[in-house]
């Protein structure tokens, strides 16, 4: 909370009326700069979580009073936000896909050591492994022959190779979609700001994936070899249709 309103006084130096329009991605560190474009007068734009159904996100929540304009993924996401749905935002292919035969196990930003430890008692052998926040050299040092790192600014290229991804509900699944990559869905069930179980089952329906919500090195595998066979979504570019939207109106 302190680094929350330390921001306000930056977003006020920042935001000037030379802007036509603010767009607020869903971070909690859009809600000064957005505040701040209010006051001012500027059009605000109100981006939902693609992966909230049962209740909404806080920074949507707390935005969509002011907001010109509340932007939604899914149908389901009217039940808990008035807004316009425009489609899931698919990230923009920034390579071509590529058969890398590596199975991709991602812990996210925070990095899920459940998930991690469990993936690491399996007997997977072409994998790369993604902690985030959790210390990757025990999981180097288990398998050598694995590709593991915290983070890399070209996550976009491991995605785009991998032979399915497993990882926790937001923007990695729906990139991985977006190069036709088979899906599981991870959920976190110890961190608070995760979605419920409910969230979970609904965002993993949307790309038609598994659900792995019991965590062992079993159900891991078991749900990788059910990704590979499962037919991969259709999903329209809510980003693209936004994107026009924004330019027509403001």
């Amino acid at each position: 909370m302190p680094r929350l309103i330390k921001a306000f006084p930056e977003a006020f130096k920042r935001i000037s009326d030379e802007y036509d329009v603010v767009v607020s991605t869903g971070s909690n560190f859009c809600i000064p700069p957005a505040i701040i474009s209010w006051l001012r007068g500027i059009p605000l734009i109100n981006i939902e979580s693609a992966d909230k159904f049962v209740k909404p996100s806080k920074t949507a929540r707390i935005l969509q009073p002011i907001s010109t304009l509340t932007v939604l993924h899914w149908e389901e996401q009217r039940k808990i936000l008035k807004g316009r749905v425009f489609g899931p935002f698919l990230p923009r292919r920034r390579v071509e896909p590529w058969d890398g035969g590596y199975i991709l196990i991602a812990g996210g930003t925070y990095g899920y050591r459940e998930l991690l430890d469990a993936a690491s008692e399996t007997h997977l052998q072409n994998v790369v492994l993604q902690t985030g926040r959790v210390d990757p050299e025990m999981y180097r040092r288990r398998h050598p022959d694995w590709r593991v790192f915290a983070t890399t600014e070209k996550f976009y290229e491991v995605i785009a190779g991998a032979e399915v991804v497993v990882a926790p509900p937001g923007a990695t699944p729906l990139e991985a979609a977006t190069y036709g990559k088979p899906v599981v869905i991870v959920r976190y069930p110890h961190w608070s700001r995760a979605g419920t179980l409910e969230d979970a089952k609904l965002f993993a329906k949307k790309l038609n994936a598994p659900l792995l919500s019991e965590i062992s090195p079993m159900a891991i595998i078991s749900a990788i070899e059910e990704a590979k066979v499962r037919e991969r979504p259709r999903l329209r570019d809510g980003a693209r249709e936004l994107a026009e939207y924004i330019l027509r109106r403001f």
